[in-house]
């Protein structure tokens, strides 16, 4: 696919994208929860729409709830979880929600450590950060820094939301 059918593409889609934001963490309040907060107002900021927002700890089973009720309720496209990614003994966020997509999207990763590389060097090894579909729902799985997450939305995610969406509604 040449860029400019791409770009058509994702003018198809010009509704917003109904998303639903999860934050992992054991210690994080609504209050004290700036990833989240970031991730709202970029989405906002974009044009979509955010249709739920909560936080999770950091237990695998909690979290696959969370996501699977959100796959199956049929109520968002994009679930973006931030949180759980690193190597930490209680970060699973990768192990709770792998096995719930049916597609992986490899490029997400790969593509959001390189960028990560770019602005904190050989440290970004250290994220597990991935992306796939479950069902028809797109899902992101970031890091808990604000940071990471306002890199992860403006460089991927935000420019590639609409076409994602699109190619999953036009199957």
């Amino acid at each position: 696919m040449g860029y400019s059918e791409h770009t058509a593409h994702a003018a198809e889609r010009d509704a917003p994208i109904r998303c639903a934001i999860i934050t992992i963490s054991d210690t994080r309040t609504t209050e004290t929860d700036t990833s989240g907060a970031a991730i709202r107002e970029l989405l906002t900021a974009a044009g979509h729409s955010v249709v739920h927002y909560q936080i999770v700890p950091d237990e695998p089973e909690q979290l696959a709830e969370a996501v699977q009720l959100l796959v199956t309720g049929k109520g968002c496209e994009a679930i973006l979880t931030n949180g759980g990614t690193g190597i930490a003994r209680r970060d699973a966020t990768i192990e709770a929600i792998e096995p719930l997509l049916d597609k992986k999207l490899p490029g997400f990763g790969e593509l959001f450590r390189m960028l990560s590389y770019a602005d904190i060097g050989a440290g970004a090894m250290l994220s597990r950060a991935t992306a796939g579909i479950a069902g028809r729902t797109l899902v992101f799985c970031m890091p808990g820094s604000t940071g990471a997450v306002r890199l992860a939305l403006e460089k991927l995610i935000l420019p590639e939301i609409a076409h994602l969406a699109w190619e999953l509604i036009r199957q």
